[in-house]
Parts: C-alpha cells; sequence; structure tokens
C-alpha cells in the first residue's frame, strides 16, 4: 500500500471532500449491517415463526434490545391488522434501509469523483511543468515518446488502478467488519472458519501480486516505446517515405507491439484470477458454513431466520473482499506507473535559480567568458569546449566559425544556462551567470536557431509567443522589419492563420522570418544567432539576412555562421576548432593569417 500512502500526501487539498466521501461511507456501511439483521423479522413473519411480545423490554442500548423492541412493533401490528399488515412494514423497512444505503453510496462517489481526477489532474501538471523545468541535457538521456507516455497513459493508470482503489480501502474494510461482526455475534464458532478461509484467500492473492507488479513496469516501457517509435515514424514520415523504410520500421513496431501484447494478456490473465478465485474460495465457504450451520439449527443454537441472515452476511463479505482483492492487484499494476511518473519528478533540476539570486533588469558593458571548459557528460574525458575566454563588449557582433563537431552551437547554449560550464565562468557585466535569476537571465536574450521552432498555432499568437500584452500594431511592425508582412497577409486568415505543426503549412525562409519577427518583438539587448540562414535557398536567404541585420542593428550579438559570407562585417570573429579558439580577429586579418579561417573562406569560394 505504499503507492496509496505517496498518493495521500496529495490529499491534502481535498480535505473537505475526503471528509465528505469517508462519512457518506460510514452511513453506507451502518445502513447496509442494519439491513442484515432487518431480514429476521422478516422471515420470521414469512416462515410463520414471529414470536408474540405482549409487553416492550426494558429500556436499555443492546442489540437483544433492539431485537425485542422489533419483535414487540410487529407482533402490535399483527394483533391489529394480521401478519399481511406486518409484512408489509417489514417489507417497506427495508426497502428505506436500502434506499438509504444507495443515496449514500453515490454520496461517496460523488464527493471522491473531484478527487481523483483532481489528484490525476495535479500530477500530469507536475509532470509537464518539471519536463519544462529540466536542462536540455536531461532529453538526451530521454526519448520524447516515453516522456509522452507517462504524461498519458502512467497519469491515466494511477486514476484507474490507484486512485480507483481510495473508496474501496475505505468502505469495504467497514463492510467486512460490519458484517464479521455480527457473524460474531450470531455464532462465533462459524465465524471462525470464514476467517481461516478468509487469510488463505488472501495469502494466496498476495503471492500473485508481486510477479503483477513487476509485469506493469515492464508493460508501461513497452508503452512508451510504442509511443517513441510513433513519434519518431511521424515526425520523420518524408524521409521514411524517400528511402522506402516502411517495411524496416514496421518491423521493428510489429516486435514491440507484439512484446507489449503479449505481456499485457499475462498481465490480464493474473488481474482477472482475484476475481473469480475470491469468489470461489467464498462458495466453498458457505458449503462449510451451511454444513456447519444446518447442526447448529438442529441442536436449537440458531433458528431458521438467524441463520440465513448469517449466510446473507457472510454473502455481504464476498463482494467487498473479491474488490479488496482486485483493489490489491490494481495498486500493484499501478504502482509501477506511478513509479515512472515520480521518477521524472524526483529528477534533480541541475539547472536552477541559486539561493541568493541576482535579478539584472539591463545589459550595460559586456559579456566575458573566463577559461570556460564544457563537458554534456561530467564523468566523461570527452570535452566540447576547452579554455575558451573572450570577450563581447556592448553593440559589437561577435562571429563563430568552424567546423561542425567543433562547438559552435555549445557555446551559445552555456549563456543563457540551457547547461552549466563545467570549469570557468560567464559573465555578464561583472556576474556570474550562474548567480542571476534564470527568467531575469533569460529575458536578455533574442534566439533564432537554424531549425525554426514553431508551434501549431496563428501567426499572431507564434509572433507573440510568451508575451500575452503584445498588441497588433507591434506585431505588424515587428513582421515588416523582418521582411514576414507581405507573405502573411497573402495567407488565408492573415495573422489568424494557424500554421501547422512546426509550421509545415509555410516554407523554410517563411518559417525563419516569423522566428526573427518574434525576436524583434521581444527587444532583446542580445542575440543569439546559430546558423540562421545555412538550410536556406539564395532568394530566401537574402531576406532573412536582410531581416537579421536590421534585428542587430544596435544590439550585441553572436552569431555563428556557416556561410562566412553573412559575418565578414563581424567586430570579431572566433575560429573554433575541436573545442578551442584557433584564431580570432577580423575578416581581413584571419585571411592574412592563412589559418583555419583562410581555409574555410577558400572551401566556400571552390
Amino acid at each position: 500500500m505504499n503507492a496509496i500512502a505517496r498518493l495521500f500526501v496529495r490529499l491534502k487539498n481535498y480535505k473537505l471532500l475526503i471528509f465528505g466521501n469517508v462519512v457518506a461511507n460510514i452511513f453506507m456501511v451502518l445502513f447496509s449491517v442494519i439491513s442484515i439483521p432487518a431480514l429476521i423479522p422478516f422471515l420470521n413473519i414469512l416462515l410463520d415463526q414471529q414470536p408474540i411480545v405482549s409487553a416492550p423490554p426494558a429500556a436499555s442500548f443492546s442489540i437483544s434490545n433492539a431485537e425485542g423492541f422489533v419483535n414487540f412493533w410487529l407482533s402490535e401490528i399483527i394483533s391489529s391488522n394480521g401478519k399481511r399488515v406486518a409484512l408489509m412494514y417489514a417489507c417497506g423497512s427495508i426497502v428505506v434501509l436500502y434506499f438509504l444505503r444507495n443515496l449514500f453510496r453515490y454520496l461517496a462517489q460523488f464527493f471522491l469523483a473531484p478527487v481523483r481526477n483532481g489528484i490525476v489532474r495535479d500530477l500530469r501538471q507536475q509532470l509537464f511543468e518539471k519536463i519544462l523545468a529540466l536542462p536540455l541535457s536531461f532529453y538526451s538521456e530521454e526519448r520524447k515518446g516515453d516522456l509522452l507516455s507517462r504524461m498519458s497513459a502512467d497519469t491515466q493508470e494511477v486514476e484507474t488502478s490507484i486512485l480507483n482503489v481510495l473508496v474501496t480501502i475505505i468502505r469495504e474494510p467497514l463492510m467486512i467488519a460490519g458484517a464479521l461482526w455480527f457473524m460474531i455475534y450470531m455464532s462465533p464458532s462459524m465465524t471462525l472458519i470464514v476467517l481461516g478461509l478468509l487469510l488463505f484467500t488472501g495469502l494466496i492473492i498476495g503471492q500473485i501480486g508481486k510477479v503483477l507488479k513487476r509485469q506493469s513496469a515492464f508493460v508501461q516501457s513497452r508503452l512508451g516505446e510504442l509511443v517513441s517509435l510513433m513519434e519518431e515514424a511521424i515526425g520523420g514520415l518524408r524521409i521514411l517515405k524517400g528511402f522506402n523504410a516502411q517495411a524496416y520500421l514496421t518491423t521493428r513496431f510489429r516486435k514491440v507491439n507484439d512484446s507489449y501484447y503479449g505481456t499485457l494478456v499475462r498481465l490480464l490473465w493474473r488481474k482477472e484470477l482475484s476475481s473469480p478465485l475470491t469468489e470461489f474460495l467464498g462458495v466453498a465457504t458457505v458449503a462449510v458454513l451451511i454444513w456447519i450451520g444446518f447442526g447448529e439449527v438442529q441442536k436449537g443454537s440458531l433458528t431458521v431466520p438467524s441463520f440465513f441472515a448469517m449466510l446473507y452476511a457472510f454473502f455481504s463479505m464476498i463482494e467487498p473482499a473479491k474488490k479488496l482483492s482486485s483493489a490489491w492487484y490494481n495498486v500493484q499494476k499501478g504502482t509501477a506507473a506511478l513509479d515512472r511518473i515520480e521518477t521524472i519528478l524526483h529528477t534533480e533540476e541541475v539547472i536552477a535559480d541559486p539561493p541568493n539570486e541576482v535579478v539584472i533588469d539591463s545589459f550595460k558593458k559586456e559579456i566575458s567568458y573566463e577559461n570556460v571548459s564544457f563537458s554534456y557528460e561530467r564523468e566523461s574525458s570527452s570535452v566540447a569546449l576547452r579554455d575558451i575566454s573572450f570577450v563581447v563588449p556592448k553593440g559589437n557582433i561577435i562571429a563563430v566559425v568552424g567546423p561542425s563537431g567543433a562547438g559552435k552551437s555549445t557555446l551559445i547554449d552555456l549563456l543563457p544556462r540551457f547547461y552549466d560550464v563545467t570549469e570557468g565562468k560567464i559573465l555578464i557585466d561583472g556576474i556570474d551567470i550562474r548567480t542571476i535569476k534564470l527568467s531575469s537571465l533569460r529575458r536578455l536574450f533574442g534566439i533564432v536557431t537554424q531549425e525554426p521552432v514553431l508551434f501549431n498555432d496563428t501567426v499572431r499568437n507564434n509572433i507573440a509567443f510568451g508575451d500575452s500584452m503584445a498588441t497588433q500594431g507591434a506585431i505588424e511592425k515587428a513582421s515588416k522589419i523582418a521582411n514576414a508582412h507581405e507573405f502573411i497577409s497573402k495567407l488565408d486568415n492573415g495573422y489568424d492563420t494557424v500554421i501547422g505543426d512546426r509550421g509545415e503549412k509555410l516554407s523554410g525562409g517563411e518559417r525563419q522570418r516569423l522566428t526573427i519577427a518574434r525576436a524583434i518583438l521581444k527587444n532583446p539587448p542580445i542575440l543569439l544567432l546559430d546558423e540562421a540562414t545555412s538550410s536556406l535557398d539564395s532568394a530566401s536567404e537574402r531576406l532573412v539576412q536582410d531581416a537579421l541585420n536590421k534585428l542587430m542593428k544596435g544590439r550585441t550579438a553572436i552569431v555563428i555562421a556557416h556561410r562566412l559570407s553573412t559575418v565578414q562585417h563581424a567586430d570579431e570573429i572566433i575560429v573554433l576548432k575541436d573545442g578551442r579558439i584557433a584564431e580570432r580577429g577580423k575578416h581581413s586579418e584571419l585571411v592574412e593569417m592563412n589559418g583555419e579561417y583562410e581555409k574555410l573562406v577558400r572551401m566556400q569560394s571552390l
């Protein structure tokens, strides 16, 4: 029940609803238990064994005394109106008791529904916020499909497997206790046999439940693989079809799908075993109970109506016992899903706001890299950047060039703290960026990447992304500066046009100009441009480069460039090779060196 204990911590926001559920369950059980002895006078009248009581019993609080009052009341009715009317009263009493029982049963579920769905909502919200807060390094080791599976399938599994049990663990033990108490009152010896058989049933179910939890964890991980494969297939559909790789990916998917199917079938076999197993053992117990009860009736220890009431009490225990056994299976199954969710929730946020955070609202002087080294894995000997030092004065444009894998993108990813330096430090206006509040730090930057990042939303919302206060006039002004207003105006719904998943309805140049318009609207003091024109055709490149020139005017910029012609007028060009600064200087100076930069220029001029 560890999973339930972990979920109980999350119930603090639902105290009143939980209280209502508990009270309703108590009343439901109370009327259920009262309905068991209420059968005795009904059967007494039906079987013509109702004792005639001429005087009421002495006033005292006990079961036998309550039974005496009922017998006296029925005797009065039989004497005045006959047995048929008395039977009608007995039937009416049972109907009222069962109406109240089911009314409180509904109220218990009524109070619990917001709790069950609320906890799932809270889990999903926490998971989403955690996923956004985790550093980029986390995602290099995780598959997107598996994360999506944890957000959807695992949270739903928690709701169906564990939260569904909340009502069971409150109501069913009370129901069993009430029925058991009545049975003990009627015949302790017969009840002892029932308890022995129920204990035997619990041991069997417990053993099967251990296997169920192990298989549940495997099932959830397999489902994550399935979602990952589907996500990869949809995202890479163009390449998939272009390389005729449908058969290859279909085979991979079939293997994982078949494995998921086989494990899930075995899982459900074991899960579904609990209810019939409990029912079978319950019927076996009833057979023993009837055999022993026959002897008790023959000896006069029990009346026939009392014996039938005791049988009914036992049958009232079978259904709660079945639900408890199913609940045990469900908890084992759901615990695996909860473990997968909490693995994410408990992942350490290695990049977070420092304890004594500094808030900065402007950029005044310079950016300084001081002996910066970085490795994606702390324990790895592979270093992406080594001993990098340079200064970017305010208003300067610094270009970073070099072959693929030299560490160019890593260099600018360190600045907004997508990753933290392994050694050395980065300063903004003399302040170590690790001491600056993250939201305050990232507010300084406008980022345009090689692959435009757009969302399945309107043009307007993509440009004003993260800025709910942006006016239509400001959005259009930014679009005009980015050379985007003209093509936006020609779209079916203009700025209200939904551009599809990742902007698929637009061309590459159009998508890039939208991201530039987004950066212009933000109006940041520092720009980080990561090969923003490398994947465009010549016509689109001219439009995008013109937009970038307008964007950089009067701002500090660090530009990663693939096409060297676009950065010849930079204030300084830094040449990276194997994670180190190989050369630095202006375009003309670097060409005269006849070094790495001159080789790059010569290769592009061929």
